[in-house]
């Protein structure tokens, strides 16, 4: 059987790598290195792909932790995650309408909706990477 505890540090990994590659993405356009832009983004959608796939894995197949932190930390946590997820289920939606009309030379639609999906995509790879920092790392598990 497969080690499944590993995907938790697998998924940060895979949403800190995409977080940077959003970023070097954007630095990229706004140089105006358009094919350099169009290769970070790819990866970008990319590697958020084989985050779903390990992040679907995980949480059919791996053992569910609960958070263990208390006080005012737990409130702060919720928020982060509640807003991740929410946030988390619209991103490939965007992310594909973003890339499609990139990809198909539709530059005006994917500035406009670009604007939308970057931010979006940006907080959610952030929040990403804090939930696995707070549930795995900083906090213990709950009792």
């Amino acid at each position: 059987m497969i080690d499944l505890t590993i995907l938790p540090t697998v998924n940060a990994s895979l949403n800190a790598t995409a977080f940077v590659l959003l970023i070097v993405g954007y630095m990229k356009i706004k140089q105006g290195a358009k094919s350099a832009h169009k290769r970070f983004m790819i990866a970008a959608f990319w590697v958020s792909v084989l985050f779903l796939i390990s992040y679907v894995t995980y949480h059919t197949w791996g053992q569910e932790r609960r958070f263990g932190g208390t006080g005012i930390i737990r409130p702060i946590y919720f928020f982060i995650l509640i807003t991740h997820i929410i946030l988390a289920a619209i991103v490939p939606l965007l992310a594909i309408r973003t890339l499609y009309l990139g990809l198909k030379g539709r530059f005006d639609q994917h500035r406009k909706i670009a604007r939308i999906t970057f931010p979006i995509w940006i907080y959610v790879s952030v929040t990403g990477i804090l939930v696995y920092l707070m549930l795995y790392v900083i906090f213990g598990p709950a009792d």
